[in-house]
Order: C-alpha cells, then structure tokens, then sequence
C-alpha cells in the first residue's frame, strides 16, 4: 500500500498564472511540526512546507499557546506542492508512513491535543482523498490498531513563530533533531528513495 509512485506527466505550460494553477495547499498535523515539515522538504514537488497551527479557537496563538494542550490548535504543517510533479495521493502515502495515526494525541513522548494525527481539508475533494487512503489502510490492515486520524475543516492556518521554520535543517546537532527527527526521515528516504528532491 505504502509504496512509492511513478512520476506525474510534466506540464510544458508557461507563465506565471499556470503556475499558480498547478499548485494546491493541504495542511497535515502528524506529531511534532519539526518532523513533518523536515520530510516533506525532501519530497519532489513539494514546493514550500511550513510550521504552523490549526484546529483551535483563539486569534493568533502563540507556541505557549499550544503547548498548554488546552488550546484545541494542533501542531501541522502546511504543504504547497505542484500537482504535476506530485499528488495529494502520494502525500497521503507519506504521511501515513512518518507517523503513527494509531497513538490519540500522541507521537512517541510528544503527548497532548497539539500532536493528534489530523488531516486539514479545505475543500470536499481533499476530505473524500483522506478518507479514501484512510478506508484502504483500513481494509489493507496496514495497522494492528485502530486509526484516529481526524478529518477536520481548515478554518484558520497560523504560521508558527521563526525559530520553528526549518527547525531541522537549523538545529541538526540537537539531541531531539538526531534521536527523533533523523530516524523518521531515513525511514522515508528509504521507501520513497525515487521521491526525493535532488541535492543542489
């Protein structure tokens, strides 16, 4: 099920408006922010990933904001990627492979309502792909225990403070960045190795 995908048809259209029109937006909560956002860097497509908060209540919450778990926000990140180079197919397929969707409002030690496995869809076509991937996993068996991932209407995308943006690529030598950051990217350059951005 979890499988890599063959490239998408290139788009030989031209000019600014059509390169708009080939980029779409899903917003992914999947543990902590600094792993999902440090994958989907890697990912051919993918144009920009950023940290960020959704799901909660209040105007403009801070980090402390959701920290305190209280704030019904949720850590995610916003993925804007070109539709002729990768689909919300694969992202899905990635997002299930990085993270457990078994564990409720928990990654590993990551505990509390801001990392619930979550997926944001701002339209009906977004919502009926999640739940299409979601019964197919179901059916596969792929997990021993039940999926939790919510689906839940974008209403309101916060972009995290800076010093969260790019957090990986910033902070490699940190003990949480190499403990648990590092192993959920080998795990996804390992299974989808023909996905991957080439290095510059």
């Amino acid at each position: 099920m979890l499988t890599t995908l063959s490239m998408l048809g290139q788009n030989n259209t031209t000019g600014q408006a059509a390169k708009q029109s080939n980029q779409e937006t899903i917003t992914l909560a999947g543990g902590c922010y600094w792993c999902v956002e440090a994958i989907y860097e890697n990912l051919s497509g993918v144009k920009l990933a950023v940290s960020g908060y959704a799901g909660g209540k209040i105007s403009n919450p801070s980090y402390e904001d959701v920290s305190t778990g209280r704030s019904g926000y949720a850590e995610v990140v916003q993925i804007t990627y070109d539709k002729t180079v990768t689909n919300l197919d694969e992202i899905f397929k990635v997002f299930f492979t990085v993270h457990d969707p078994t564990t409720l409002n928990r990654q590993g030690a990551d505990v509390g309502t801001q990392y619930r496995s979550a997926i944001f869809y701002k339209n009906q076509e977004q919502k009926a792909a999640a739940q299409t991937i979601i019964n197919d996993l179901k059916k596969a068996k792929v997990y021993d225990s039940p999926i939790v991932t919510t689906l839940e209407p974008l209403t309101k995308f916060y972009k995290a403070e800076a010093y969260h943006q790019n957090y990986y690529a910033n902070n490699k030598n940190q003990s949480y960045c190499q403990m648990v950051i590092q192993p959920k990217i080998e795990k996804f350059e390992k299974i989808f190795k023909n996905r991957l951005k080439k290095k510059k």
